[in-house]
């Protein structure tokens, strides 16, 4: 089972450093994540959601790639690219996999302006070694699935070596 973690940052790039810092410790094979989106909300007090994959894109080149095969093989590769390229598009738009984007939206309402949060959804993890890279930053524990105990060691430990502006 996933392990969900939504914090706070006080600007508005601070979480997407995190998440760059998490897809190099996945890279080294520390943290295995299922998931991770950066919600911004900026000055005009707007949400911009960031999620690490683009699934209509996915979606639109996986279904491009088996359209063009099978037109290939009914003689009319361009058709079966072009239908293949729609249908998966649909297809990636509609698919929500990981954290539910309505839920980052709403949590996202609840930040300060000119502040963003990173939403992840944790597979599994090296506690000790992931924590010394990313408490380096702070931040502040909106909502996560932890026990209140872990919750409240996890805040613990971005006070107490987190960047203080």
């Amino acid at each position: 089972m996933s392990t969900l973690i939504a914090i706070a940052y006080d600007d508005i790039f601070k979480a997407e450093e995190v998440r760059l810092t998490l897809a190099k410790l996945q890279r080294e094979h520390l943290i295995e994540l299922e998931d991770a989106a950066v919600v911004v909300k900026n000055s005009d007090g707007k949400i911009q959601l960031k999620q690490a994959v683009n699934l209509t894109t996915a979606g639109a080149a996986s279904g491009g790639f088996w359209g063009l095969l099978i037109g290939t093989l009914f003689l009319v590769p361009l058709l079966g690219a072009a239908v293949g390229a729609a249908t998966g598009a649909i297809g990636g738009a509609l698919s929500d996999i990981g954290v539910d984007d309505n839920f980052m939206k709403e949590l996202g309402e609840t930040l300060q302006p000119d502040t963003s949060a990173l939403f992840i959804l944790i597979k599994k993890v090296t506690p000790d070694k992931v924590l010394d890279e990313v408490s380096k930053y702070g931040g502040k524990v909106l909502r996560t699935s932890l026990s209140k105990d872990d919750e409240e060691q996890l805040q613990a430990v971005l006070d107490s070596h987190g960047v203080k502006s």
